[in-house]
């Protein structure tokens, strides 16, 4: 499938449509104190995987009502800071643009939907439709999540393109069988410097 052939565009938030990157190393860098682990250990897995995978790699010995409680607390130091929390370049002209196109497009989040609300509203982004861990059983690199959302927009995940930033978030993408686009340098079938650069691409379709 080529970029002219898709029929629905699935974004990625954190580090895709939204630049969340400072405040998700803050928040994890603060987390990681509090529970005694190593920050570059969380940092180095925390961008794009959901939280309750994350912490169960780093503290496999928490008993499950502590785990719950360690995903809580991220939860609450992520929701309460939204310093440096601004939209990605090119993501709000990317979407405005779709909307005029009539191109449908979501958001599929490993992040829970109270922490994606308060990032979406920040920067200005309302997708008609917000898939986010909340609602799936399974997180990234699943597909479910992406599945889902295809659903919701009424096309099929095959007839849809997946813009991400992670690899772990991209592997979700291929295995829904959509069309990926990768941002920093993340192999894809479509590679993007930014958003900026789908803009663009989806401008000069109409052009040809």
């Amino acid at each position: 499938m080529e970029l002219q052939d898709i029929r629905a565009v699935l974004f990625d938030m954190d580090g895709t449509l939204v630049d969340s990157d400072a405040v998700v190393d803050r928040s994890w860098t603060q987390w990681a104190t509090e529970y005694g682990v190593p920050v570059a250990d969380v940092l180095a897995i925390a961008h794009g995987s959901p939280a309750e995978a994350t912490i169960g790699r780093l503290r496999p010995d928490l008993p499950p009502a502590e785990r719950a409680e360690a995903v809580a607390r991220v939860l609450d130091i992520e929701s309460s800071d939204l310093s440096d929390v601004v939209p990605t370049p090119g993501a709000l002209e990317l979407t405005a643009l779709l909307d005029r196109r009539g191109l449908p497009w979501a958001v599929y989040t490993s992040a829970s939907t109270r922490l994606a609300k308060v990032r979406l509203g920040a920067v200005g982004i309302s997708p008609s439709i917000l898939v986010t861990l909340d609602d799936v059983s399974r997180g990234k690199p699943n597909p479910e999540g992406y599945l889902r959302a295809a659903e919701l927009l009424g096309v099929p995940a095959q007839q849809c393109l997946v813009v991400e930033d992670t690899e772990v978030g991209l592997s979700a993408g291929r295995a829904a069988g959509a069309l990926t686009a990768g941002l920093k340098g993340i192999p894809a079938d479509v590679q993007l410097t930014d958003l900026h650069d789908l803009v663009r691409r989806f401008e000069s379709l109409t052009a040809e």
